[in-house]
């Protein structure tokens, strides 16, 4: 092999060394990357996007509570019977099945307190133990009202009341699938923190680079109610009861991201 040739295989065998120390170079910053982009060039900024929606259902829970003797099987057929008279309205007022759910069924012992009286030996005190009185039986059950059913809503609850209902709660209005309302605010949050991201490049003097990371804070949801939200009655006996005028209001869902961008 002459001296020229031997050049050219040094400069071949240079140039081939330093592609491969290029490419490990290049393979090596990706993959760094790949754990902790951007980390000692990056800022982070957060925001929140606000969405609105109007209620589609309405959600209460009743209760009918008998209170009595040791006659437990009275009490039982008694309150079965004011539970199911209500139900039964409730589907007449047009309440699917599916939207009655029993919750909750008690049978509760009520006790008396005994007198303690003095012992014969050494004066002790002996205190009998209480004894069962009665009983208490709580059946509760939870009631969705779709939208379409609204109007009849202050019915609804006046009426089950009239049918042996005697405790009435927790009504409250909200949106059964807020899934649009949350991609609605998520965009209104990712449109204010990339505006703040600018602004912030804009006045530090450096270029926005990629986007590395978007986190998500958390969602939370906010009724906002026109009317009563929370109604509670105690009746001993079933009576013609007022309707009452209810409003759903409105309800807002809050979504706050926190979005890393690379500084360039």
């Amino acid at each position: 092999m002459n001296e020229k040739n031997k050049n050219y295989l040094s400069w071949a065998i240079i140039i081939a060394i330093l592609i491969i120390a290029g490419a490990i170079w290049s393979l090596a910053s990706t993959y760094s990357e790949s754990f902790q982009p951007g980390l000692y060039r990056s800022f982070a900024v957060s925001a929140e996007g606000r969405a609105i929606g109007v209620p589609d259902v309405a959600q209460f829970s009743f209760s009918v509570i008998n209170e009595g003797g040791t006659d437990i099987a009275t009490l039982a057929t008694e309150n079965t019977k004011s539970v199911n008279a209500a139900t039964e309205y409730l589907t007449s007022m047009k309440v699917a099945k599916a939207d009655v759910k029993t919750t909750g069924y008690n049978l509760d012992p009520r006790y008396q307190n005994t007198i303690c009286t003095s012992g014969v030996v050494g004066g002790a005190r002996v205190c009998p133990p209480p004894s069962i009185v009665g009983y208490t039986v709580r059946s509760t059950v939870s009631v969705k009202v779709r939208k379409d059913n609204f109007e009849s809503l202050g019915k609804i609850l006046s009426g089950v009341v009239e049918r042996g209902v005697n405790n009435v709660s927790q009504l409250n209005f909200t949106v059964d699938d807020t899934v649009e309302l949350e991609n609605e605010a998520r965009s209104e949050a990712i449109k204010r923190a990339q505006d703040k991201a600018e602004a912030i490049a804009e006045a530090g003097d450096f270029r926005l680079g990629k986007l590395l990371s978007v986190d998500e804070v958390g969602n939370v949801p906010y009724a906002y109610g026109r009317g009563t939200d929370t109604a509670t009655v105690f009746s001993e006996k079933a009576a013609p009861l007022p309707a009452p005028t209810i409003e759903p209001g409105s309800q807002e869902v809050m979504v706050q991201l926190s979005l890393r961008y690379e500084i360039r």
